[in-house]
């Protein structure tokens, strides 16, 4: 049997098996379900802001698909069950907050970058997407991406203007195919 020595000294995975109390559960399998449910995760390292900073960012943040989460470092690694790139690491230190998002990602970058540069305290750490992990200077990168809507317009114009163009071709061929004949029949009707 250990020791209380040895017990308090123990990873904060071993803490968790031995005794883990109900409310850290629950704060567990939150964070678990705004993992299942985000596309990307942008890990903010919130110090400076006040509590009404941190609220109107959520809000703005909400209204771009996300939603930002004061995490412990430690509930979010035992939430993740030990399956933390090597990358991420670094950045699990210190007061951390996680913007979930749900949504459109460009836009909450976005959100998050202008609120950030217009507060001038907090920071991004590194985003999360899927499995991958990416510098801060990704989230401004992503921020300057034209949201989802625009991008799929440009898209959908670039794939009309090749058939757009080929349907004029097309059509400028059969009209002088049908002139031709046109023609050739009223020659035939000229020599009758």
């Amino acid at each position: 049997m250990a020791t209380t020595e040895q017990a308090t000294h123990a990873s904060p995975a071993r803490r968790w098996e031995r005794t883990p109390r109900p409310e850290k559960v629950a704060q567990v399998n939150q964070i678990r379900a705004w993992m299942g449910d985000s596309k990307a995760q942008i890990l903010v390292d919130y110090r400076g802001l006040s509590v009404r900073e941190i609220t109107d960012l959520r809000k703005q943040l909400r209204q771009s698909g996300a939603e930002l989460r004061v995490v412990k470092n430690t509930l979010y690694r035992i939430a993740r069950e030990g399956n933390i790139p090597e990358t991420l690491e670094p950045h699990l230190h210190g007061m951390t907050a996680i913007a979930f998002v749900i949504g459109d990602e460009a836009a909450a970058a976005k959100a998050l970058t202008d609120y950030i540069k217009q507060m001038r305290k907090a920071e991004v750490k590194a985003l999360l997407l899927g499995e991958k992990v990416y510098p801060a200077e990704m989230v401004d990168a992503l921020a300057k991406l034209p949201p989802r809507e625009v991008m799929l317009a440009q898209f959908v114009g670039a794939l009309q203007s090749p058939i757009t163009g080929l349907v004029g071709t097309l059509s400028e061929i059969i009209g002088q195919f049908v002139r031709t004949l046109q023609a050739i029949a009223d020659k035939k009707a000229e020599t009758q």
